[in-house]
C-alpha cells in the first residue's frame, strides 16, 4: 500500500508516517522542504508534485498538514486579516488542492481512501468561543470533506474527515490529552476501516462519531 502524508516534518504527520514504515508500507511525507517536497499552499508546487507521482496508485492520502496562527488571540486586539488569509490556504484551500492534483493517483489505486484531519473545534455544537480562525477553518475542511464523498462516491474514492484529539506536540501544548503515539494508533485504525460504507463520517481518534 502507498500512503501519502501531508505535513510530516514533526508532530502527527511524523507520528504517522514512522506507523505505517513500521507496518511495512510505502510511505510519501511531505514537507516544505525535503526528498519529498510540498508547499500546501502554492499551485506550482502541487503540480510539481503531481507530475513526479503521475501514473503511480495512492492507496491513501492523509491532509494533515495544518497551521493554528490565532491560538491565544484576544477579540480586542487579535485576528487580524492576514491571519485569516493564511489559515485558510493551508487548513483549507491547501486540503482542496492536494486532493484534487492527486485525484488521479487515487483513481489509479482502485478504492483509494482520503483522510482529512479536522479538530473537535470545527464543532458548530461545541462552540465555546475563542480560537475564530482557527475554529473557522476546521469547519470549513470538515464541510469540504462532507461534499467531496459526496462527489468521489461513484468514483469508489471514500472520505473520511477526524478529530485526532488533544494531542502533546507543540500546537497542542503540554497540557493536551493524549501523546502523539495515542493519537498515531487511533488514527490508523480509523483509517484501515474507512470503507464507502462510512465515507463522509466525521469520527474522533478513538472512534467515536463526532458531534458537527
Amino acid at each position: 500500500m502507498t500512503v501519502l502524508i501531508t505535513g510530516t516534518s514533526r508532530g502527527i504527520g511524523a507520528g504517522l508516517a514512522d506507523a505505517y514504515r513500521a507496518r511495512g508500507e510505502d510511505v510519501i511525507g511531505t514537507t516544505r522542504s525535503g526528498d519529498w517536497s510540498l508547499d500546501v499552499t502554492d499551485p506550482d508546487s502541487q503540480t510539481a508534485l503531481s507530475l513526479r507521482l503521475q501514473g503511480r496508485p495512492i492507496d491513501l492520502l492523509v491532509c494533515n498538514a495544518g497551521v493554528y496562527l490565532d491560538k491565544g488571540h484576544s477579540l480586542d486586539a487579535g485576528y487580524d486579516s492576514a491571519l485569516w488569509a493564511d489559515t485558510f490556504a493551508t487548513n483549507v484551500t491547501g486540503v482542496f488542492l492536494t486532493i484534487k492534483s492527486l485525484l488521479p493517483n487515487l483513481q489509479a489505486a482502485q478504492n483509494g481512501k482520503i483522510a482529512i484531519i479536522s479538530s473537535t473545534m470545527a464543532s458548530s455544537e461545541r462552540a465555546p468561543g475563542g480560537s475564530y480562525i482557527y475554529r473557522a477553518s476546521k469547519a470549513a475542511v470538515l464541510n469540504l470533506g462532507r461534499n467531496l464523498a459526496a462527489d468521489l462516491r461513484p468514483q469508489g474514492v471514500a472520505v473520511g474527515i477526524y478529530h485526532p484529539g488533544w494531542v502533546i506536540t507543540d500546537m497542542g501544548g503540554a497540557a493536551a490529552d493524549i501523546t502523539v503515539d495515542e493519537a498515531v494508533q487511533g488514527l490508523v485504525a480509523r483509517f484501515d476501516d474507512l470503507s464507502m460504507a462510512t465515507t463522509g463520517a466525521f469520527e474522533t481518534w478513538d472512534g467515536r462519531p463526532h458531534a458537527y
